[in-house]
């Protein structure tokens, strides 16, 4: 059975790409498998996905929370997020990721 975390969600880390249609079954697999579960131990857990339909923007928009900054910080000097990254970078176009302030719904 599954656990699940209960926090009280104050940021938000937003990643926005399209994934490359060749790898799309690579990617998929590297998500669900490896990602997720990998920032989720360090204290970031997924929190949306939506699929962008229309727009000059990327397809594709992954919303993580956490409850610190302190908790991104150590995340982005990681060695592990930069290997996690980086794979993900393989399997994705036009990568952007930000940190806004958590707020219930889509933001930009």
């Amino acid at each position: 059975m599954a656990s699940f975390q209960h926090i009280r969600p104050r940021y938000k880390l937003i990643l926005f790409y399209n994934i490359k249609p060749e790898k799309q079954d690579q990617y998929y697999r590297y998500m669900l498998s490896s990602f997720v579960p990998a920032i989720q131990k360090l204290g970031v857990y997924m929190h949306m996905v939506w699929h962008i339909a229309y727009g000059d923007h990327p397809r594709r928009k992954i919303e993580f929370v956490t409850e610190s900054s302190d908790i991104l910080r150590r995340l982005f000097l990681s060695d592990e997020w930069d290997e996690l990254e980086n794979k993900l970078r393989r399997y994705v176009d036009d990568y952007e990721r930000k940190v806004v302030d958590y707020r219930n719904g889509f933001q930009v």
